[in-house]
């Protein structure tokens, strides 16, 4: 008995062994697993005029008159911050932010796989409860939804209950639960479109 436990144990150690080294190889050919792409042509200077400077200035404008209006002329209403401080990484403890970043480009991988949202890794230099909050309050105009993971209890608590109280945006702390609001944040967003323009947005 003692010897076919030894025997699972070594095939499962071999099994761990395989895939993290596949894991390595893979990150190191690659050197990430996200990247951000552009959606449009910028290519000729007529292009450039209407992308960027001057023809964006009339965009910038329109959303200077009224904020909610980045949802429409903007990525924000597909965008997803995913911040962690590094000090619960997977079951592996405080490791830090670098070694972070690894999993928070994973989780953004299964965002876009299944629910095509923009989400990006903010992994953060500090482990302060109250700087995590500000941070992510002062960076809170790019993104649509916030997803807290990975941040040690019973501080996470604390971050979710603040963020979630003071933002105009969704707080997270899974990615299940941030897609299914997500969808449902999309699906207001297009039925209160609907009321007023009678027609869905190309954009949602």
């Amino acid at each position: 008995m003692e010897s076919l436990q030894n025997k699972r144990k070594t095939s499962r150690d071999k099994k761990k062994t395989s895939l993290g080294q596949k894991a390595l190889e893979l990150h190191k050919r690659l050197r990430g697993k996200i990247e951000v792409r552009s959606k449009v042509s910028a290519r000729t200077p007529q292009e450039i005029s209407i992308v960027y400077t001057p023809g964006v200035a009339e965009v910038c404008l329109e959303i200077a008159a009224d904020r909610q209006k980045a949802y429409e002329y903007t990525n924000k209403w597909n965008n997803v911050a995913i911040v962690t401080d590094g000090t619960r990484t997977l079951g592996l403890g405080s490791l830090g932010p670098e070694a972070a970043l690894p999993v928070m480009e994973g989780k953004a991988v299964l965002y876009k796989q299944f629910g095509n949202v923009d989400a990006f890794p903010i992994c953060l230099e500090t482990t302060d409860a109250d700087e995590i909050v500000s941070t992510v309050k002062n960076i809170a105009p790019v993104f649509g939804g916030i997803n807290i993971e990975d941040i040690e209890t019973p501080k996470v608590l604390e971050i979710v209950d603040k963020l979630t109280e003071e933002l105009d945006i969704p707080v997270f702390t899974t990615i299940s639960t941030a897609l299914q609001s997500l969808r449902w944040q999309r699906y207001s967003m297009r039925c209160g479109s609907q009321r007023e323009s009678r027609r869905t947005p190309a954009w949602l």
